[in-house]
C-alpha cells in the first residue's frame, strides 16, 4: 500500500470535513447538543462529519475498519483500521472558539501508519505517513531544539472524567507553571501534539484520552523527530488513555517530572 499516495487522499477528506465544520461555526443551537457523559458532548456536526469520513475512507481502504468517536461505524479490520475524531475540540465548537481539528489515522496491526490533523480556525493541515517525514500544508517540519524544561513552553489538557488523579495533576501544572516558560492548554489533544510536532510547543501531557484524540498526532509527532509515550515512559500512549509528546533533548527531564507527580 502506498501509504503517500492513501494520506493525500486522507487530507482531502479532512479538509472536506473541515468545510463542514467551518459552515456551521458560531451557529449551533442548544438543542443540536447532546451530552455523552460528564462534560462530554456531541453536536450534530460532529456526526455529519463522522459520516462523511466514514463514507470516503471505506472507499480508499474497503477492508479497514473503523475506530471512530462517534459510532458511525463499528466495523473491525483484520489488519487495517482506521481511527477517527471528526470534531476534537467539541467545547471550543459549541461555544464559538478555535481550536478545532479534524484527526484521521491509519493502524496497520497495532501500528500508526499515516495521520492527519486539520486545524480548521487556521487552515492548517499537519500530516504524515511512516518513514515519509511531517509536513505542515506541505511543508516539512520538525519538532523544537529546547533542551531544558525551564525554556520550555508546554501545552495539556484537563480531564473530563477521571477526577481521582486530579489533585496529582493539579500539583503537576503548579509545578510548570513555576519552572517552565508557561503552560497552553488549548481544548483539542490533536492540536496540540501537531504543534509540539512544529516546534510552536515543546512537549505536552494529558490524561482521560481516547485513542481518536491522539492517533494521527502521535504519527506527525514521531515522524517530526519527536518522541511519544505513556506517563510510565512505555508505549501504551493509543489506548492507554494518557500521553507524553515532547522533543528527544528535554524527553528524559520531561518524563521524570511526569513520573513523580503522576505515578503516585
Amino acid at each position: 500500500m502506498n501509504y503517500k499516495e492513501l494520506t493525500n487522499s486522507v487530507i482531502k477528506i479532512s479538509k472536506d470535513a473541515g468545510q463542514l465544520i467551518r459552515n456551521n461555526f458560531g451557529n449551533i443551537n442548544s438543542d443540536k447538543i447532546q451530552s455523552k457523559g460528564l462534560n462530554d458532548y456531541v453536536t450534530e456536526i460532529d456526526k455529519s462529519s463522522e459520516e462523511l469520513i466514514v463514507k470516503q475512507l471505506s472507499k480508499l481502504v474497503p477492508e479497514a475498519g473503523f475506530i471512530a468517536e462517534e459510532g458511525t461505524s463499528t466495523k473491525i479490520g483484520k489488519d487495517y483500521n482506521w481511527i477517527i475524531d471528526p470534531l476534537d475540540g467539541t467545547t471550543n465548537f459549541i461555544h464559538g472558539i478555535y481550536p478545532c481539528a479534524v484527526s484521521i489515522a491509519l493502524e496497520y496491526r497495532n501500528d500508526i501508519v499515516l495521520g492527519v490533523v486539520y486545524e480548521i480556525g487556521l487552515d492548517e493541515c499537519f500530516y504524515a505517513w511512516k518513514d515519509g517525514g511531517a509536513y505542515l500544508n506541505e511543508s516539512p517540519i520538525k519538532v523544537s531544539k529546547t533542551a531544558k524544561v525551564k525554556n520550555s513552553l508546554i501545552a495539556t489538557g484537563f480531564p473530563y472524567h477521571e477526577f481521582d488523579r486530579l489533585d496529582n495533576y493539579i500539583d503537576l501544572l503548579k509545578y510548570f507553571t513555576k519552572n517552565s516558560k508557561g503552560v497552553r492548554r488549548l481544548g483539542s489533544a490533536a492540536t496540540d501534539i501537531a504543534y509540539v510536532a512544529c516546534g510552536r510547543f515543546d512537549a505536552f501531557y494529558e490524561y482521560d484520552l481516547k485513542p481518536y484524540d491522539v492517533a494521527a498526532g502521535s504519527i506527525i509527532l514521531s515522524e517530526a523527530g519527536g518522541i511519544n509515550a505513556d506517563f510510565l515512559g512505555k508505549s501504551n500512549y493509543i489506548f492507554g488513555k494518557e500521553i507524553i509528546s515532547s522533543n528527544l533533548v528535554i524527553y528524559d527531564e520531561f518524563l521524570k517530572i511526569i513520573e513523580k507527580f503522576m505515578s503516585i
